[in-house]
């Protein structure tokens, strides 16, 4: 007969593969199931683990690229179909798998006419391309093409603007997300003792880097991390805090300028807001969560065709993904 505990020990939490398919070579898809939670305790894991999965895994880009002779970003180069701004915006979409931290490069050298993809760049033994049928350029007259690109390992957005075009070097707005979308929903059921029980299902999609297994794994172990110093803390240190509290209020504004750049670097697609309020805040040049912030809610309610509603969508997709108030004058960060 089952008893019915006070607290549910960690080594009865199981978790389960329930589906797994991939749907192309960028996007693969994973279910899992975890169980027995108590009630409120799925809602807590399911939070913090799509903040892990979409935030603290680490993915490789290509972050800038260099073309011989050119010197605008909206160059036109005789014999290619695209402009410089369209290859920029295709090399966006190739996903490089890179064992190490370190700093890659990669070259393109092609003659034309040619339909160029991403199989044409060569690259370091240590980085390989997820679908190396990627679209980059198509050369309509027998011409050389040759770029310097930089493959990099970093989380979330970059959108690094370099200030000198005049050596033909030009910054990719990269995307180091391995982790694409994660969804989770909280089932109740009847456990052991007639007690009530949830279990979180956790969707997750990948760009192929990683399979949804692997980034689940990865960002336990980055939840794990963070709350490790937690558990060594002992009351016989608490004296300690005020000969160190200066050194712990540097830590504090280090802290704030680093979530101010996070913003900076962090677009509105991010906390995945309604579609009408996205576009709305788009038009009136709102790109980045930092551009937001600089806004309150009287600001946004001035911008056109964004109501009271779109207003409390924003303030909740705030919260909910960066634990960011919107109040009435302000935005408390």
């Amino acid at each position: 007969m089952c008893k019915d505990e006070t607290s549910t020990p960690t080594r009865l939490i199981q978790w389960k593969r329930v589906e797994s398919k991939r749907e192309s070579k960028r996007l693969h898809y994973g279910r899992f199931v975890l169980s027995p939670f108590k009630i409120g305790q799925a809602n807590t894991v399911g939070i913090a683990v799509r903040r892990a999965l979409l935030g603290e895994i680490e993915g490789a880009s290509i972050t800038w690229v260099k073309f011989r002779g050119v010197i605008h970003e909206y160059s036109v180069i005789t014999g290619i179909q695209e402009t410089i701004h369209d290859i920029l915006t295709n090399l966006k979409e190739i996903v490089p798998k890179a064992e190490s931290n370190d700093i890659k490069e990669a070259f393109l050298s092609v003659t034309g006419p040619k339909v160029i993809t991403a199989g044409d760049m060569s690259l370091p033994h240590s980085v390989k391309l997820i679908d190396e049928s990627q679209y980059i350029a198509t050369t309509t007259q027998p011409i050389s093409v040759n770029t310097e690109s930089k493959i990099e390992k970093d989380c979330g957005y970059r959108t690094e603007k370099l200030n000198d075009y005049g050596d033909g070097k030009f910054s990719v707005d990269a995307v180091s997300m391995p982790v694409r979308n994660v969804n989770y929903s909280v089932h109740p059921f009847v456990g052991c003792g007639k007690a009530m029980r949830e279990m979180p299902f956790i969707e997750i999609r990948t760009n192929g880097s990683l399979t949804p297994d692997e980034a689940l794994s990865k960002a336990s172990k980055k939840l794990i991390d963070l709350s490790i110093p937690l558990s060594h803390i002992k009351c016989k240190e608490v004296p300690d805090f005020e000969e160190n509290h200066n050194s712990f209020d540097s830590q504090i504004n280090n802290a704030n300028q680093s979530k101010r750049e996070f913003f900076k670097n962090t677009f509105i697609d991010q906390p995945e807001l309604p579609a009408r309020a996205s576009n709305c805040l788009k038009r009136a040049e709102i790109h980045t969560i930092a551009d937001l912030l600089s806004y309150n809610r009287i600001d946004l309610l001035k911008l056109r065709s964004f109501g009271e509603k779109s207003v409390e969508q924003v303030s909740e997709a705030l919260w909910k993904r960066f634990s960011t108030k919107l109040s009435n004058n302000k935005l408390d960060v």
